[in-house]
């Protein structure tokens, strides 16, 4: 007599052994790094040693030749019996564990030490009334503004700072990294804070002064204006040449449109300015003269666009430097996968030669 069904357990037994073999592998695998990976080809000799175990266990069954079998086909069911093969299910599920561990899962640990060599920016920004000309939209001065807050903007680890001129020069945000109050203070400045003109080479010198005693590498003066200098008692040429000295590029950008524009003429008693058409004159050779003394460069933007993308050309110019360190450190997790190995094969040992002991 032959039973048949007990070989469908044991198949089904061992089937399940080797998905849980090869689940666990696909779980290392994804979840560490393998130090040496080539030890799982090692997990196809599971399939291997389970279908000889098969073969084995099959040849070796003893049979009888009985009249009928039909009184012990729903006869007592002995699970110590039906047991017998778990030993070497759980030798295998061990010797499987073991070979994880070979492979040497790690999990690796990474960060990143960032260094900024930051550019100290100084903004130097004419605020004469000549700036609300309307030849930019809604005028000079709040289109030169917007874009040089959006300079503000793409240069977070800079310190940047804020100098204004009409007649006299004063500083309106010192050197800071902190942008959203240098941006606040951008926009509470307005025309007609101080005496008329426009003092070219105070505003510049007033930056410059800003710059003296910063430790930074890379030194920078952006100076915007749309006139010529006609007000203070520092010559521009005579700032530019301190500047070289100090090692300070400065960028000169002349803004206003070419011929005329729509310029404040006079002011009202009320405080609202006369507008009429006026010849736009920029001292362009003087802003040239300047900017190459100093290692830098002359621009001239006769709208927003232009403006933009002079801001875009000083950015490109003048990039921070970022130095990345990257480290890592690993760690082996072998222990688990050893741990669940070793327990598995004396599990599969003790119950082989205790209680679920068999003879030929």
């Amino acid at each position: 007599m032959r039973r048949y069904p007990d070989l469908l357990s044991v198949l089904v037994l061992l089937l399940a052994v080797m998905a849980a073999a090869l689940a666990a592998g696909w779980w290392l695998k994804d979840r560490y790094e393998l130090a040496s990976p080539h030890y799982l080809w090692a997990l196809a000799a599971i399939p291997v040693l389970a279908a000889w175990y098969v073969l084995r266990r099959n040849k070796r069954r003893p049979s009888a030749t009985l009249s009928t079998y039909r009184a012990l086909e729903h006869g007592p069911v002995d699970l110590v019996a039906k047991a017998r093969h778990f030993p070497f299910a759980f030798g295998l599920l061990g010797t499987a564990m073991m070979l994880l561990a070979m492979a040497r899962p790690q999990s690796k640990d990474s960060w990143q030490d960032v260094t900024h060599d930051g550019i100290d920016i100084i903004i130097a920004m004419d605020y004469s009334a000549s700036m609300l000309a309307k030849d930019f939209k809604p005028d000079r001065l709040d289109a030169a503004r917007d874009v040089a807050m959006n300079f503000i903007d793409n240069r977070p680890n800079d310190r940047i700072g804020l100098v204004v001129y009409e007649g006299e020069a004063f500083t309106q945000c010192p050197l800071t990294t902190d942008h959203d109050v240098l941006k606040q203070l951008f926009l509470q400045a307005r025309t007609g804070l101080i005496n008329g003109g426009t003092a070219v080479g105070m505003g510049l010198a007033t930056a410059i002064n800003r710059l003296r005693e910063s430790s930074s590498k890379s030194k920078v003066v952006i100076l915007l204006t749309d006139g010529m200098n006609n007000a203070g008692t520092i010559q521009p040429l005579d700032a530019a040449q301190i500047a070289e000295e100090l090692g300070i590029r400065v960028y000169t950008i002349g803004v206003g449109t070419n011929g005329k524009a729509l310029s404040p003429v006079a002011i009202y008693p009320n405080g609202q300015y006369k507008y009429d058409y006026v010849k736009v004159e920029i001292d362009e050779e003087m802003l040239k003269q300047t900017a190459e003394m100093t290692g830098g460069r002359y621009f001239r933007a006769t709208d927003e666009k232009k403006l933009r993308g002079i801001y875009q050309e000083i950015d490109r110019l003048e990039k921070t430097r970022v130095k990345v360190t990257e480290h890592s450190s690993r760690t082996e997790e072998y222990r688990l996968p050893l741990i669940a190995g070793c327990s598995l094969l004396f599990l599969g040992l003790f119950l082989g030669n205790t209680f679920l002991r068999t003879t030929p």
